[in-house]
């Protein structure tokens, strides 16, 4: 267990839906930092997402949450950031270096942008049914990766030679893009890249739903 978690905590509380890119992303995050966690699934066909206790810790309603001993936080890139910055296993997630740490912080800006609205997008009208624009989200989507393959070609993660915070924002959207139609088989780059990312020790894998891959 992660050194830096006091003894007398208790785990960790992620609220979450498992099909959800956002909150695996912060999944990963504990898992990475060997933190004691816990899941809660919340109904949100039911709306548990906006039943007031809940709203106490996501003033929007969306997932995920956590509730770190009283410290309660939503949005996935805050909760990762502070994740990393909170409980630091010793290595940079999030570089101390200004340029590097603004380059991770790009990252971060494409996973809530051009991720969320091209590999989340699609995902969301194949599996859920979600009424948006799947063409535009697709176009989206192959322009981001176009842009990927050629930026990954010279680096082993978005960064650089080192995995950081912006690898783990960006993997779990692209990961399961086949979810949502689009194959990740023309694309070499990104596929050695997810790989290097789900060989990292104490690395957990989000849920996989039928591929549908046209």
């Amino acid at each position: 267990m992660n050194t830096k978690f006091p003894s007398n905590h208790v785990p960790i509380i992620l609220y979450r839906n498992p099909l959800s890119g956002h909150c695996h992303r912060v999944e990963l995050m504990l898992s990475l930092l060997d933190l004691p966690y816990k899941t809660v699934d919340l109904d949100m066909l039911n709306g548990a997402h906006k039943a007031p206790e809940y709203l106490k810790l996501s003033p929007f309603g969306q997932v995920p949450a956590i509730d770190d001993n009283g410290v309660a936080l939503s949005d996935s890139n805050a909760i990762i950031t502070y994740l990393e910055k909170r409980y630091n296993d010793g290595y940079e997630w999030m570089p101390s270096d200004p340029i590097e740490y603004a380059e991770v912080q790009r990252w971060l800006s494409v996973a809530a942008g051009e991720v969320a609205y091209g590999p989340c997008a699609v995902r969301l009208v194949k599996l859920f049914g979600l009424p948006l624009d799947y063409e535009t989200a697709k176009q989206k989507t192959l322009a981001l990766f176009a842009v990927l393959e050629s930026w990954l070609a010279p680096r082993s993660y978005l960064t650089g030679e080192q995995i950081t915070l912006a690898d783990i924002a960006c993997y779990s959207y692209i990961s399961h893009v086949p979810e949502g139609g689009i194959s990740l088989d023309p694309y070499t780059m990104i596929r050695a890249w997810l790989e290097r990312v789900e060989a990292q020790p104490r690395f957990i894998g989000m849920a996989r739903s039928p591929e549908l891959v046209s």
